[in-house]
């Protein structure tokens, strides 16, 4: 059986300690930028111009019924090759591409629910009052539906917090690389109980965190 799972962490922690670092870097860079995309294209989505309508359900459409790691594959291996310019750029950024698109098409179907939870009557009440569109957006419809938005925003970190153990497969420095860098040391079964424990460790602590945001923000209501 060799050394047991205690005695493998206690002697290699550190490493499983920057393996999570680099998980949740990843994990925030990709959720960070995918929301900003992700509103564009929630604005998109929910425009009354059809053709950008369209374009935004095909992006969400297409990058949520493909799989992630062959988003990376194809962000890894086809860029370079189709942008020879690209060549120069550190490999890390195409994954991290790859990791932050796919977050931007859950989190635009977020936030256009999330504005579809309000009420229309209240949009067409501010109109009625003489608001423009952007203001209503602004001052009526995103401060209510932020309360929606952010529990379901701290949620797709945590999904994509699990996500990032594929960009392993690329090595990058995250969770599920250490693996294969302590197999180096005949270390095969050890190393995934530990990264288990860790990824149920930090994921019940965040979605305890979202819980309680839920909870503070329904007491507004």
């Amino acid at each position: 059986m060799g050394e047991g799972i205690i005695e493998v962490f206690l002697q290699y922690w550190p490493i499983f300690l920057r393996g999570l670092g680099g998980t949740l870097e990843y994990a925030f860079i990709a959720v960070f930028f995918g929301t900003i995309l992700g509103t564009l294209i929630a604005m998109a989505h929910l425009s009354k111009n059809k053709v950008f309508s369209a374009i935004a359900a095909i992006y969400v459409n297409v990058l949520r019924g493909t799989p992630l790691l062959v988003q990376m594959y194809i962000s890894w291996f086809f860029l370079p090759m189709a942008f020879p310019a690209l060549n120069n750029i550190d490999k890390v950024y195409f994954v991290l591409l790859a990791l932050s698109l796919n977050s931007s098409a859950y989190v635009s179907e977020i936030i256009r629910s999330g504005i579809l939870s309000v009420d229309k009557g209240q949009t067409e009440a501010a109109r009625s009052l003489g608001m423009t569109s952007g203001h209503c957006m602004r001052y009526i419809i995103l401060p209510q539906a932020i309360k929606n938005i952010l529990p379901a925003l701290g949620n797709e970190y945590i999904s994509m917090i699990k996500e990032t153990s594929l960009a392993g497969t690329f090595m990058l420095y995250e969770l599920m690389y250490t693996q294969t860098l302590l197999a180096n040391k005949y270390l095969i079964w050890q190393p995934l109980f530990i990264i288990a424990g860790i990824y149920l460790l930090v994921t019940l602590s965040l979605s305890w965190v979202v819980r309680k945001m839920e909870k503070r923000l329904s007491v507004s209501d």
